[in-house]
């Protein structure tokens, strides 16, 4: 049987969901439709989420469309929860990008376009909502070509646009010829000799979305059905189906994980290549592998999970029996390298438990939760019995407190969200401790230097010594620990950007030392170099320095020309640098940059100057050094290298001079 894993993104509120309930009734495989309003949709199945009106969670349901399964894909509009969008997208063989006929292209619908057409993903796009009064057509094509993709080719035209009898009427329209010929001169040359046909254009179309040159555009509406049909046609004749071989080496990668009934964990997986049966032992991992038995399968078939004994290249499927599986892990052979779509959270806050809640129950249940979204970035300090986490924003924040509350009985609020800032070496620093010195209480000898690296460019670790000096494993020891150490710097945050070389090492092998008082035979183990490393590197950082950066966002803002005046004293109170300034008729368009931190602000104070016209799009630009007010500086929650004597007391339990 034929495959495809399609998915449905779309801004929060242009009716993605609905579309997906249409799809699924259109298909056969629900009776009823469901309906966002009354939480009775078929993919929003937790609680919050139909109480809400959002989607939370992406979700899978497959329905039949001929001799193809469709494996449909709903993902969450709202921003906050963009990295359940980012987990999908790497398993999709093709996408549905939905917009509203009536608000047309808005700010999550340009982020989501620049990532599909960035990874090449066939895409679909399907104007919805062309019963609603205020629905466009003509002057919206020419909107999603000047804001999306100039490469559309519309698949036909509607009748009666703004009413309940709205219907999309399919056939060719002469603008798309001119598209298509831009990557097909033999089209050209055909229409030119009067010899293009219909199918021929329609190979065309179907050859070049395929390969992601063009964007067919579909009009319709969800909630009457009208062009859904038609979407449909075009997603089975349109869009490539899954590959991959069966008789291949086992190749899949998971994208969600979630506990059952009663706590087993669940991972729903892609597979690229090979086939997977139930009670087979597989390797899974990042990195790092180990190995677990599968102790149940499932695929989706006709709206719902059904058991089955093997699953195929191309399938998804949910997996019993992997108790340490974790999502972003490759399963068997790693697919093509996973990139990262989206930015990473910019925003911490602090959890606090309620009267009467149990601090380790409730950091139990936030390891759950990290689970299933991994970069929610959970960093526990022991010694304050306080839990952070990273976010996105505050609609996730308050979804977090929700969830906390109605799924483990547990109340907690939150203090203020905060900036997630990082740290980069300002120069160069060395720093060594040798095997017997003074001071070391370790059977080791480690030496390291840090050195700056371009930004974005992450952390690297290399050596300076010989491979064969030492063995592996406490080489392997110290790489591990200078990561660990480096996810807090000099003033807390995490440390990237950055050379970390070794220069010196030494270990004893088994025989009998004097040492620190020790008459016995004594030798080296991983733990004295895990025990040493964050001191040399500490030291080196201290030596190096380190700039505080703070997460800094690109914003594009449209509004009434007449109201740039008002607008910019508000800009320049929130810290935001407008870079450019363009006029667009009646509107005028400003791109710049805004802390992270005041992100929110803005979003609140726009309406104002703009009398609620303007509109904010904002994403993650880069990190900028914290050049206003005192460095900001977080917590350790280790045990503080910075200190000798606090470190060495906690780790040895024992104070070196």
């Amino acid at each position: 049987m034929h495959v495809l894993n399609l998915g449905i993104l779309a801004h929060v509120d242009a009716g993605k969901t609905s579309l997906t309930e249409r799809l699924l009734h259109t298909a056969g495989v629900i009776d009823e439709i469901g309906s966002v309003d009354a939480g009775s949709t078929t993919t929003d199945t937790l609680a919050l989420e139909r109480r809400r009106g959002i989607t939370i969670k992406s979700a899978v349901v497959s329905f039949p469309l001929d001799d193809i399964t469709v494996n449909l894909l709903d993902t969450p509009g709202h921003p906050d929860f963009v990295a359940e969008v980012e987990r999908v997208l790497g398993v999709l063989d093709g996408a549905v990008l939905v917009l509203s006929a009536v608000e047309g292209v808005q700010a999550r619908t340009r982020v989501l376009m620049r990532v599909l057409r960035r990874l090449s993903l066939p895409t679909l796009l399907f104007v919805n909502k062309i019963d609603r009064r205020g629905a466009r057509e003509t002057d919206l094509l020419r909107e999603i070509a000047a804001r999306l993709t100039p490469s559309l080719v519309p698949m036909g035209t509607t009748e009666r646009l703004g009413t309940r009898d709205a219907r999309f009427v399919p056939g060719p329209v002469p603008a798309a010829l001119d598209v298509l010929a831009d990557h097909d001169d033999g089209l050209l040359a055909a229409y030119v000799d009067g010899t293009l046909t219909p199918a021929r254009v329609r190979e065309a179309v179907a050859e070049q979305t395929r390969q992601a040159l063009v964007h067919p555009v579909f009009l319709g509406s969800a909630v009457t059905g009208a062009g859904v049909g038609e979407l449909l046609d075009g997603v089975r004749e349109l869009l490539p189906l899954s590959g991959g071989s069966p008789d291949g080496p086992l190749s899949g990668t998971v994208f969600k994980v979630e506990r059952g009934p009663a706590g087993e964990k669940i991972a729903y997986a892609r597979l690229f290549s090979g086939t997977l049966r139930a009670r087979d032992r597989i390797p899974f991992g990042v990195g790092t592998f180990t190995e677990g038995r599968v102790t149940g399968l499932s695929v989706f078939e006709h709206g719902a999970d059904s058991r089955a004994d093997a699953v195929e290249a191309g399938r998804i499927a949910r997996l019993w029996g992997l108790a340490d599986v974790r999502i972003g892990d490759a399963i068997g052979e790693p697919p093509k390298e996973q990139q990262r779509f989206f930015s990473p959270p910019t925003l911490e806050t602090v959890v606090v438990p309620g009267a009467g809640v149990d601090p380790g129950a409730l950091h139990l249940a936030l390891a759950q939760l990290a689970e299933q979204d991994p970069l929610i970035g959970l960093r526990h300090d022991e010694r304050r019995r306080e839990t952070s986490v990273s976010l996105y924003g505050e609609v996730q924040k308050e979804v977090l407190q929700a969830t906390l509350a109605e799924e483990y009985g547990l109340d907690v609020t939150f203090r203020g969200t905060t900036p997630l800032c990082i740290e980069r070496p300002a120069g160069t620093g060395a720093a060594a401790e040798f095997v017997k010195g003074d001071g070391n209480p370790f059977l080791a000898t480690v030496g390291l230097r840090v050195d700056p690296a371009p930004p974005g460019s992450g952390v690297d670790f290399r050596l300076e010594v010989e491979l064969g000096s030492m063995p592996y494993a406490f080489f392997k020891a110290v790489e591990d620990t200078v990561l660990a150490t480096l996810a807090q710097g000099l003033r807390g945050w995490q440390v990237t950007d950055c050379v970390v070389t070794m220069t010196h090492c030494g270990y004893c092998p088994r025989q009998s030392h004097a040492h620190q008082g020790f008459d016995k035979s004594m030798s080296s183990t991983g733990a004295d170099f895990r025990g040493l490393t964050p001191l040399v590197l500490t030291d080196a950082l201290r030596r190096a320095g380190t700039v505080v950066h703070e997460p800094v966002h690109r914003f594009r803002i449209e509004a009434p020309a007449d109201t740039l005046g008002a607008l910019l004293p508000v800009l320049g109170s929130l810290g935001a640098l407008p870079r450019t300034t363009d006029t667009l008729g009646a509107l005028c368009v400003l791109e710049g940059t805004v802390p992270a931190a005041r992100v929110r602000e803005l979003e609140q104070r726009l309406p104002g100057p703009t009398r609620g016209e303007g509109e904010l799009e904002s994403r993650f630009g880069h990190y900028a050094p914290v050049t206003h007010g005192p460095v900001p500086s977080r917590p350790r929650t280790d045990h503080n290298p910075l200190d000798r004597r606090e470190y060495l007391l906690n780790v040895t339990r024992r104070v070196g001079s």
